[in-house]
């Protein structure tokens, strides 16, 4: 998990953006690792002949570029260390020289490192300012202090140096040299690095990215040389390398040994149709019992996270994009997220749900909990639900795995259930994101954390169900199968969402949902299903794509309610929290139909067609949102006070 947290000024932060925790057990060989070094510092990373080449063709337009630059090609020459290593200046005869766990790195000088230090230094003079001249010009010091006092050529890195026993065996190889150090070197404390703050996003996040780079050089850097080995004095100082962990040290061993997993080798089948289609459920026609929606709770995070704070925790992996871009390209302008767990919430819902039905926990046949991003296995959040609301036993309480068609996905499982039980059925959508996301830029624009839960119980004798039509699917191409996925070993077990994949999958699933409610006859059966619909409340993925594919399909974007620009994608949870927040906002006002598609991970879809009276919707359960403080607490320092006393060391 790598969770955000909330300053001592009240902002977001995401402390895996700046600071790389990566999860070495994850890692069996060197070219695994070495392949997300690649994709996470390399890709982005200009290299110092690059850095040269665009200063002398003035390809900068503004001094924010150059250090931007800069900053990306001082993480990915400090790559290995900053992920793998603590370095720690040590006396050479202090040095051990047969332990198998200090390494010490042998480096070659830098190519024409003068030329491109005095290309950045003339170039970065005759450059304005992007936004505010004394933060940028204090960044470039903080930037241009490291880039100009490094000695070696960072390209022919091992990523794994040598031990000290290794190293010797060639005297004239030469290491990091200091012939003094001061142990009291000042550094950034993590707090101080989550605390930094200024007006402009951008250059917040590269303030922490030199705060960052900063402690991993915690000496006088003008002092530094290139030394043989042989020629070191037992009073000089070398930099040692100690892994930062006991995973990074198994890994290591794992490499050392030349052990390799084998490759399992499985053929891929060419996805095949059904022999015959899955027709819709109609629940008049299907069930003895009809279903009626006694209650519907939601609950958001309590914590906005807005384009702007994604802009703040910019990670080194990430291209250059602003939060208009973010907005353009999802239709999301916040998301929201939450300090409590997943199950705090989910429960939160519960209990808001029952006390709205009037339903005392006793009464409840069955639990059902659907989520896709739940840690819980044993008990399961559906049994400890049951647990916590004092349910002294149930029919059935699991949980359901159908990411974002959650809630067609429950519906259809509480409808069944309802028959058996023969009375209500407790139904819990909930996600949380927010702690599962850790660099992945896709995935942190898109997802947010929310809960919801239904009281689905039998309808009156002769009533007419509030869930008229189910429907539920699954599969695909396995491109498509696999085109969101948690945990994911390749990205350090963050969440990952591959676009086109997830657009192929919803295009295909919207259009067999389309095609299939023009076909059913309306409630009356009289006309099409699809005209007697009220309202289209979508699974909110992303809204520029599913406007654009309802548009495709001859769907109007009037007929479709969207709140995902103020609470993210909260995938099961997001169709009935968009249903809440349409009754809220009085779009729901009367007893409507609601049509409810829902399609995502793992190639999943299905939809509802529901009757949504407003009355059953709860809508006081809103916590109140929590933004960036107005003023810092005392003892904390204003963005100015902070860029004038930083990078002075």
């Amino acid at each position: 998990m790598k969770p955000f947290l909330v300053n001592r000024r009240g902002r977001l932060v995401f402390p895996s953006n700046f600071s790389p925790e990566l999860d070495f057990s994850v890692f069996e060989t060197l070219e695994q690792f070495e392949a997300v070094i690649e994709r996470d510092f390399e890709t982005k990373a200009p290299t110092g002949s690059e850095i040269l080449k665009r200063c002398q063709t003035r390809a900068y337009a503004t001094g924010y570029e150059l250090l931007r630059d800069l900053a990306l090609n001082l993480l990915w020459v400090n790559r290995y260390s900053i992920t793998m290593f603590a370095k720690r200046p040590t006396r050479w005869r202090d040095v051990p020289r047969a332990r198998d766990d200090v390494f010490i790195p042998l480096m070659t000088p830098w190519e024409d490192g003068e030329r491109k230090v005095a290309a950045v230094e003339a170039a970065y003079g005759a450059l304005p300012p992007r936004w505010n001249a004394k933060t940028e010009n204090g960044l470039f010091r903080a930037l241009f202090g490291l880039f100009q006092h490094r000695r070696h050529q960072a390209a022919d890195l091992p990523t794994i140096p040598p031990t000290v026993k290794e190293a010797l065996r060639d005297p004239s190889r030469r290491t990091y040299h200091m012939p003094k150090h001061d142990p009291d070197f000042p550094i950034y404390a993590m707090q101080e690095v989550v605390d930094c703050s200024d007006d402009v996003p951008e250059l917040e996040s590269l303030l922490r990215w030199a705060m960052v780079l900063h402690n991993q050089h915690p000496w006088e850097r003008a002092q530094s040389r290139l030394t043989p080995l042989g020629q070191l004095a037992d009073d000089d100082f070398v930099v040692l390398y100690h892994p930062r962990s006991a995973e990074v040290m198994s890994f290591i061993e794992r490499v050392r040994s030349g052990r390799r997993p084998a490759a399992p080798r499985r053929a891929l089948h060419e996805p095949r149709p059904p022999v015959k289609p899955y027709p819709a459920v109609d629940v008049r026609k299907r069930f003895t019992i009809m279903p009626r929606i006694e209650a519907l709770a939601a609950v958001n995070g309590e914590q906005v996270c807005s384009n702007d704070d994604l802009i703040r925790n910019t990670a080194f992996n990430w291209s250059p994009m602003s939060a208009d871009e973010i907005r353009e390209k999802t239709g999301i302008e916040a998301r929201r997220y939450t300090e409590r767990t997943l199950a705090e919430i989910s429960l939160e819902a519960a209990e808001a749900a029952l006390e709205k039905a009037g339903r005392r926990p006793e009464e409840i046949g069955a639990v059902l909990f659907c989520s896709c991003t739940s840690e819980r296995l044993i008990p399961s959040v559906a049994s400890w639900i049951s647990g916590q609301l004092g349910m002294l036993q149930t029919h059935a309480s699991c949980d359901i795995i159908a990411a974002c068609a959650g809630l067609p996905y429950g519906l259809s499982e509480a409808v069944r259930l309802l028959q058996e039980v023969e009375r209500p059925v407790l139904l819990v959508c909930a996600e949380k994101f927010s702690d599962k996301i850790g660099t992945v830029r896709t995935s942190r624009m898109i997802f947010g954390d929310g809960a919801a839960a239904l009281i689905v119980g039998p309808a009156p004798a002769g009533a007419a169900p509030d869930v008229e039509v189910l429907q539920t699917y699954a599969g695909g191409p396995v491109s498509e199968v696999n085109s969101i996925i948690w945990p994911n070993p390749e990205f350090d077990n963050n969440i990952t969402v591959f676009g086109p994949e997830v657009k192929s999958l919803a295009q295909r699933y919207l259009k067999q949902m389309i095609g299939e409610l023009e076909t059913l006859p309306g409630p009356d059966g009289k006309g099409r299903l699809l005209d007697a619909v009220d309202l289209i409340v979508p699974h909110q993925a992303n809204k520029t794509m599913v406007v654009k594919m309802a548009a495709s399909i001859g769907l109007a974007s009037e007929r479709l309610y969207f709140n995902i620009e103020r609470v993210g994608n909260a995938s099961s949870a997001s169709i009935p929290l968009a249903i809440r927040d349409a009754v809220r906002d009085g779009v729901i006002d009367r007893p409507m139909r609601i049509f409810a598609p829902g399609f995502g991970a793992g190639a999943v879809g299905g939809y509802a067609v529901l009757r949504i009276d407003p009355a059953v919707v709860a809508i006081d359960s809103l916590p109140a949102a929590t933004t960036a403080a107005a003023t810092p607490p005392p003892g904390i320092r204003t963005s100015s006070e902070e860029v004038q006393k930083a990078f002075t060391w």
